[in-house]
């Protein structure tokens, strides 16, 4: 315990917060998790779609790798539009701020006196946040933003948002594939070990986001196994039904 306290107060020091505000920087771990967690289960349910369905290997490559690619670009373009918007809905915020202090600076000071009164500041200290919040320019637009707005004043980037999704994507997503390609194995064989590693790959994204959000690795890790495992179901289920009505043939 005192080993941890003197660990916590060394990250407190005024040396160690600067070095973390100055070198702060955007995770994208969370754009890798769900690309990860998507390619499974997109290229699991089309295995287990097709094994329902009564499908030859070859086909199940063949829809594997088409579903993996097409679904990996359109999440990644989805993610980069997403990104897009929020850097453009800052932008046109940010402007509209700028206007505002420039044409009518009293009534933003008092949008920065009520914001920091609401916090619970009080004469005389409140006058003092709010002129020395105003007397930079940049300061008082930021924390127009990120306190009346709420807006992130630093986004993910677009491109690199949509480039980690589709290579998480890709590289979980192509995981359950993997027997497919491998000789001398019967389908069922392929098919079982497709399940076995789809399903350790969803076990290690659910902990590695534990890891990230600091929560139980053990529940993650088997809530994400079991939302992949229902979505693989479900799709065996209904290539297995549209078999049984001569679908698939």
């Amino acid at each position: 315990m005192a080993d941890k306290n003197h660990e916590l107060r060394q990250s407190h020091s005024r040396q160690a917060i600067n070095q973390r505000l100055d070198h702060k920087q955007r995770s994208y771990l969370g754009d890798g998790i769900l690309g990860a967690i998507d390619g499974t289960i997109t290229t699991f349910a089309v295995v287990a779609g097709s094994a329902g369905a009564g499908f030859s290997g070859g086909v199940v490559v063949v829809l594997g790798i088409a579903n993996l690619l097409a679904d990996g670009l359109s999440m990644a373009v989805s993610n980069y539009q997403g990104s897009k918007s929020r850097w453009e809905k800052l932008d046109q915020a940010r402007r509209d701020e700028e206007e505002h202090v420039d044409n009518i600076p009293e009534g933003e000071r008092e949008e920065i006196r009520e914001i920091f009164r609401k916090k619970g500041l009080g004469e005389p200290e409140l006058e003092k946040v709010v002129q020395a919040i105003t007397k930079n320019r940049e300061t008082w637009i930021n924390t127009m933003l990120s306190e009346e707005l709420g807006l992130d004043l630093s986004p993910a980037e677009p491109k690199k948002a949509a480039l980690c999704t589709f290579a998480a994507f890709l590289a979980a997503g192509f995981v359950p594939l993997i027997p497919f390609f491998l000789p001398g194995l019967q389908l069922f064989t392929k098919i079982a070990v497709s399940a076995i590693t789809a399903g350790i790959v969803f076990f290690l994204t659910g902990a590695i986001k534990a890891w990230i959000t600091k929560t139980g690795k053990l529940r993650s890790g088997l809530t994400t196994f079991l939302i992949g495992g229902s979505a693989a179901l479900a799709a065996y289920l209904i290539g297995h039904w549209l078999r049984q009505l001569g679908f698939a043939q």
